[in-house]
């Protein structure tokens, strides 16, 4: 079943608002608050914060671009949580979506999606 991008937003968002929620997106990764900080690169409390502010939704935007994007490719939030955190990516060594956007390169995952989605890593 394929679901719209749309869906894949809202299920990452606060409810009733265009923001973030770091809590979901923890919970979509199946990780711990601290360790999404350490994913995103920003301090345990910058997404602690209620409501969640624009530094926290800055830092969490990559990593929903990201889902979103391999959600709309494999067609559910799930098997792209799954890639994004067990998938080797193709010339990175063995590297991760994940261990990219720890690294500060989630610019590069997402060219990454992009070139696959246009059929050049076909």
């Amino acid at each position: 079943m394929s679901t719209t991008s749309a869906n894949f937003v809202e299920h990452l968002a606060e409810p009733n608002s265009v923001r973030l929620s770091p809590q979901r997106v923890a919970a979509t990764l199946h990780v711990g608050m601290a360790e999404l900080a350490t994913i995103v690169g920003v301090s345990r409390a910058t997404l602690g914060r209620r409501p969640p502010t624009s530094a926290a939704d800055r830092a969490l935007s990559p990593v929903a671009r990201i889902l979103i994007m391999a959600a709309e490719m494999s067609g559910t939030l799930e098997r792209a949580t799954l890639w994004f955190k067990h998938q080797p990516l193709p010339g990175w060594s063995g590297k991760t979506a994940r261990d990219l956007v720890t690294q500060g390169a989630a610019q590069q995952v997402l060219d990454y999606l992009e070139a696959t989605r246009a059929g050049v890593f076909a």
